[in-house]
């Protein structure tokens, strides 16, 4: 082991670059930019230090090796080569889109025999994207384009890991057949920007799929901190021919004044039971009757028909149910 973690020693540590929301540049302006899927997945470095093994980090600075054991053939397939290359860990559904909902059930698990179910249950796949460090040359300066004509050239496929294909120049079509697939976005990176560790960049850039829905409020849980009293998040459901379905909660979106509005609503609307039908309990839940109606934007579902980072719009007073 000591002579594994001094090989491990000569990789340079690196934070991934991160992506800003914006709008994708147009038509006739998205010559000078590369298109990938945005996977909606775990941030991962991976470390291939040349002896055959590969350690995961995530893009909070955990190692996660041990949680993704399907994952070390990538060191094996990697050979005597070093590399630091940068990706994604998602969990794909039957139809190969990646569901975050099975994601989170293998995130922070280290039980060597849980850890084992998983692999088998949900297992990972990891989607590479750059390669910032290879065979003892730092490629941080190396524009885009060529960081990724090197990866591909690397061959790395493999049963749970693959460099997927992008796009130049073509806006549009990237953003088609994202939404075709049922993909969550796309990622834009300029093609001459180099490797920003640990930065948020306007030269790589994100924009999402974006649905609107109404959904019915049927409880609370109350927040945390300066959010004492008041809803941190909502419980909420749609109509199903069985009675309301519960399909996620709503956190983000809601402004400190809308919270406060919201509470002293759903304050007059007190239940002792959970108004969903079929659903088990949460706890510190706060049950309501089932009458205030909001829109809120998703990003899509998930496979167990949950909304996909649902963020508040508004209150829909014209739709309150009786």
């Amino acid at each position: 082991m000591a002579g594994q973690d001094q090989v491990h020693a000569v990789l340079p540590e690196i934070q991934p670059m991160l992506a800003t929301a914006a709008a994708l540049p147009g038509e006739g302006y998205d010559l000078d930019w590369g298109f990938e899927v945005n996977w909606d997945g775990a941030r991962t470095v991976a470390y291939c230090a040349g002896d055959r093994t590969v350690r995961l980090v995530s893009g909070e600075g955990e190692d996660v090796t041990r949680t993704y054991p399907e994952l070390a053939g990538l060191g094996e397939q990697h050979g005597q080569r070093q590399a630091v290359l940068d990706g994604e860990i998602v969990v794909l559904d039957d139809r190969g889109r990646p569901d975050l909902e099975l994601l989170r059930r293998r995130m922070g698990v280290v039980n060597p025999r849980k850890v084992a179910r998983l692999t088998m249950d949900a297992p990972v796949h990891l989607m590479l994207f750059d390669v910032m460090y290879l065979d003892g040359r730092s490629l941080l300066p190396t524009p885009y384009r060529e960081r990724r004509m090197l990866l591909e050239s690397l061959d790395l496929a493999g049963p749970r890991w693959s460099t997927p294909e992008w796009s130049e120049g073509d806006v549009q079509h990237a953003w088609a057949t994202s939404l075709h697939h049922g993909y969550e976005g796309i990622v834009g990176k300029r093609l001459a920007s180099d490797y920003q560790p640990g930065r948020r960049s306007p030269d790589w850039i994100k924009a999402k799929h974006i649905e609107t829905h109404d959904v019915v409020i049927g409880g609370w849980v109350e927040g945390r901190g300066d959010l004492r009293g008041l809803p941190g998040s909502l419980l909420v459901g749609v109509d199903a021919p069985d009675g309301l379905r519960f399909v996620g909660t709503v956190e983000d979106g809601l402004t400190a004044a809308e919270r406060g509005e919201l509470g002293e609503y759903l304050g007059a609307l007190t239940r002792a039971d959970s108004p969903f039908a079929g659903f088990a309990d949460i706890p510190g839940a706060q049950w309501v009757e089932p009458r205030l109606v909001a829109e809120v934007t998703v990003s899509g579902w998930t496979t167990g028909g949950r909304l996909r980072h649902p963020t508040w719009q508004r209150l829909r007073p014209d739709l309150t149910r009786r």
